[in-house]
């Protein structure tokens, strides 16, 4: 998360559509000089070569940002078949080729294996920490690295079209930490061919989407006739699938002083069929719930022992 001393305090949610070529981190410094914001960042790098959704929190809302780390993604992609390079994607220098070329059946009947909580070893080119080293930065020194395979989870798999029998597009919906590049590597080699991501694009993150999102060009057009807030979404945006808590006003004092409210039984009895089993960012968050007063989000906490505690409080502008 990137931060700077001055600014506005401008909070809430931007569902940017990032362009190819530019990274992360510059996407978010150009969304917060559009807001002059005092504090921004984004939940989920995408690579440089990849385009779509990459939500930015501003202000207040970089408090739910581990939630939307933690939230279900949804990529479009195209492999190139013949040629695998180092990266796994197009900017990586060739490794191997081949003459197979998997057929659209061969590819729909190898994918339904990466179906559900799979292992996966990252790629090489990730940034994964090493003995306090990035992973790319190592394979870039030319050091093998060997990382550990990790669980991941994948919902949804299916071939969405081709291009010809050197190019074929999947669109698959998944948990966090999954790798489309380690993925591409994995299916090659199931199929016995070579092959890397020629195209990548994020259509969602949580509950956000396509329709959604807005272009850094638009925004910043938006940010010069003093509109960009218009794209604006709220903080609790981020919060959709947890339960709600609506609360009055002397509880919404209580809360924002960081301390506990009692809540009624009828209350609790409400809320337990929502809770789910969970865990962001390390913590157990399967009784997590939020508070609104007039809507609008006051603390993320726990429902535990008839008590709402808070978490994390939130100091938003009337």
């Amino acid at each position: 998360m990137s931060r700077r001393k001055k600014g506005e305090d401008v909070s809430g949610w931007i569902v940017l559509d990032k362009p190819e070529d530019i990274t992360s981190t510059q996407a978010v410094s150009a969304v917060r000089r559009v807001f002059n914001a005092n504090k921004a960042g984004h939940s989920g790098t995408l690579d440089p070569l990849a385009s779509g959704i990459l939500p930015i929190a501003l202000g207040e809302a970089t408090k739910t940002m581990p939630w939307m780390v933690e939230a279900e993604k949804e990529y479009v992609f195209t492999i190139r078949w013949g040629v695998s390079t180092e990266t796994q994607d197009r900017e990586g220098k060739p490794t191997a080729e081949s003459d197979v070329r998997p057929s659209r059946e061969a590819v729909e009947a190898a994918l339904k294996g990466f179906i559900g909580e799979i292992e996966q070893i990252p790629p090489q080119y990730s940034a994964i920490k090493v003995d306090g080293e990035r992973a790319y930065d190592l394979a870039r020194a030319g050091e093998e690295v060997e990382l550990e395979a990790r669980k991941v989870v994948v919902y949804e798999a299916e071939v969405s079209g081709t291009d010809g029998p050197d190019l074929i597009s999947i669109r698959i919906r998944c948990g966090k930490g999954f790798y489309i590049r380690a993925l591409v590597r994995d299916l090659a080699a199931a199929l016995g061919a070579e092959g890397h991501v020629w195209r990548l694009r994020r259509t969602a993150v949580g509950p956000f989407r396509e329709n959604q999102s807005v272009t850094l060009d638009d925004l910043q057009l938006l940010g010069q006739k003093g509109a960009a807030s218009e794209r604006l979404n709220p903080v609790e945006t981020a919060l959709d699938d947890i339960p709600a808590l609506a609360i009055n006003e002397g509880d919404a004092f209580k809360l924002r002083q960081g301390r506990p409210i009692v809540l009624l039984p009828h209350v609790v009895e409400t809320l337990k069929p929502k809770f789910r089993d969970r865990t962001i960012a390390g913590q157990d968050a399967s009784r997590a719930a939020l508070a609104l007063f007039q809507g609008k989000a006051v603390a993320l906490g726990d429902v535990r022992a008839g008590q709402f505690k808070p978490t994390r409080v939130f100091h938003l502008a009337d």
